[in-house]
């Protein structure tokens, strides 16, 4: 019986070395046959490739064969605005930042024509992350000013890649804008979705602080020590928030590209209150669901995708968060449609928080709305206006009042709160987005509602307008009211 036990577990472990064997053989070969395949693939047709601007992207593949496409791109440096009142000259492929957005599928033959305008005054190259071979492109296509180089490559392998600058310094020619994003879809496309959009990270540094006005030249110092005076979307502060900002309906789903060019940061990538459905991580094959928050690596990549169920404005986030309030890593989705309550119902009372009894205690309403249980005198209001503000508004408008350059406006001699105290607390009821100008600068960010009572609202703002030589206008609970039961839009800001 010995003999025999023994016998059997030699036999079943040969068996399980066999299979072992025979399974990795079996992959290898699997894998031998798809890079043969894609490689000795047959191409059908010839055209030029479309190329697109962020947010935008090219037409869906499809489920057509693989042909040769034609990418003309051209090298442009030239100047832009970072944010209003500061530019900054571009080093650009296409003459956007990130690049053209190049769409292909596996199995593509590359014809890739890179020119460098005659005006420009660098030599620049491009690596594409999707080439199989030496520096991704970037020694075959280094070019000089008014000259063109042409290379060819085929498209082995599906996923979302970036592509980049890679002439020394190489981390300069990032930094200045110098990267993009190239597509190989899968055979057969991917699945269709009702909207897709193109957005990339970057990481800026200047010699000028952040909103220093004027042109802004490249400070060398701050990169290599990785301290960015700006951290964007799409090449400047604001590319897709305010009237810029990317849309879709209720009921759709969205996919963004999503890139990071660096040159140094990883980005958190987040949308606050949505959660992505589907994340391809790192642009690859490999799918993870119902993901809140995706890390995308510098010269990386991610495609997520998810369902909008509620109308409103999205906010899309690098959520190592002060870069997004502070340094400008901030764009907005606008969804429109109509409200379905069970999923997100909005504010469904208001109160107060007493400790002694240990819950929400509502407070006295008069038609839905709280009402002040007893008058109070101007200093009264601006006393427990200026308590207030130091807990809501103080992390935006500064506890001086004198706000962000370029992204949270300043309350100190505010000619935009003076002109109109309805508008005032429009904003704070109902939130404000889009351009405005405040003191002769323009401002385009996110002010979110605040769930304030009517004498909560009246106090804050009481105190604002009665500190850093404002007006001295007060506001009464009741005039909140008034302000409250109209329609929303009827005090709407003036742009």
């Amino acid at each position: 019986m010995k003999i025999r036990f023994n016998l059997e577990r030699q036999v079943r472990g040969t068996a399980l070395v066999l299979l072992a064997v025979f399974g990795l053989f079996s992959c290898s070969k699997k894998e031998e046959k798809d890079a043969k395949y894609y490689q000795n693939i047959k191409v059908e047709g010839q055209k030029e490739a479309e190329l697109t601007a962020p947010p935008l992207v090219p037409k869906p593949v499809g489920d057509r064969a693989a042909m040769k496409l034609v990418v003309n791109m051209e090298i442009k440096e030239e100047e832009g605005e970072m944010v209003d009142g500061v530019k900054y000259t571009y080093w650009t492929f296409g003459g956007s930042v990130p690049g053209s957005f190049i769409r292909t599928r596996v199995g593509d033959e590359i014809e890739f024509h890179l020119k460098n305008h005659p005006d420009n005054k660098m030599p620049h190259n491009i690596d594409l992350h999707a080439v199989t071979g030496p520096g991704g492109g970037a020694t075959s296509s280094l070019v000089a000013p008014g000259h063109e180089k042409v290379f060819n490559f085929k498209t082995l392998n599906p996923g979302l890649y970036v592509y980049h600058c890679a002439t020394a310094p190489v981390g300069m020619h990032i930094a200045n804008g110098m990267y993009g994003l190239i597509l190989v879809e899968p055979e057969g496309g991917l699945p269709k979705v009702d909207k897709e959009y193109y957005v990339m990270q970057g990481d800026f540094y200047t010699k000028g602080a952040y909103g220093e006005q004027g042109s802004q030249p490249f400070d060398m110092n701050k990169a290599v020590k990785e301290s960015p005076d700006y951290v964007v979307f799409n090449g400047k502060v604001g590319a897709i928030a305010g009237d810029n900002a990317i849309t879709a309906k209720v009921g759709e789903t969205v996919r963004i590209f999503m890139g990071n060019g660096g040159p140094n940061l990883v980005s958190s990538f987040h949308v606050i209150g949505e959660i992505f459905d589907k994340v391809y991580i790192e642009g690859g094959e490999m799918i993870n669901t119902n993901v809140q928050t995706t890390l995308i690596p510098a010269g990386g990549s991610a495609i997520v995708e998810f369902k909008v169920d509620v109308p409103g404005t999205f906010i899309l986030v690098d959520h190592s968060i002060f870069r997004a309030f502070n340094k400008g890593a901030l764009g907005m989705l606008k969804v429109e449609g109509d409200e379905t309550k069970k999923i997100y119902s909005g504010t469904i009372q208001e109160g107060i928080y007493l400790p002694e009894g240990g819950t929400i205690q509502s407070m006295p309403k008069t038609n839905g709305v709280v009402k002040s249980t007893a008058a109070k005198s101007v200093t009264e209001q601006v006393n427990a206006g200026k308590e207030l503000y130091g807990r809501t508004c103080f992390a935006c408008h500064q506890a001086n009042g004198e706000g962000i350059p370029n992204a949270f406006p300043p309350l100190v001699k505010s000619d935009y709160l003076n002109a109109d105290p309805d508008r005032a607390i429009n904003a704070v009821l109902r939130g404000l987005s889009g351009e405005i100008v405040v003191n002769g600068k323009k401002f385009n960010n996110v002010m979110t509602s605040q769930n304030l009572t009517d004498e909560e609202v009246a106090d804050v703002l009481t105190y604002v307008y009665n500190s850093w030589g404002n007006n001295k206008t007060v506001i009464s609970p009741e005039k909140v009211k008034s302000v409250r039961e109209k329609p929303a839009g009827k005090t709407t800001a003036a742009h």
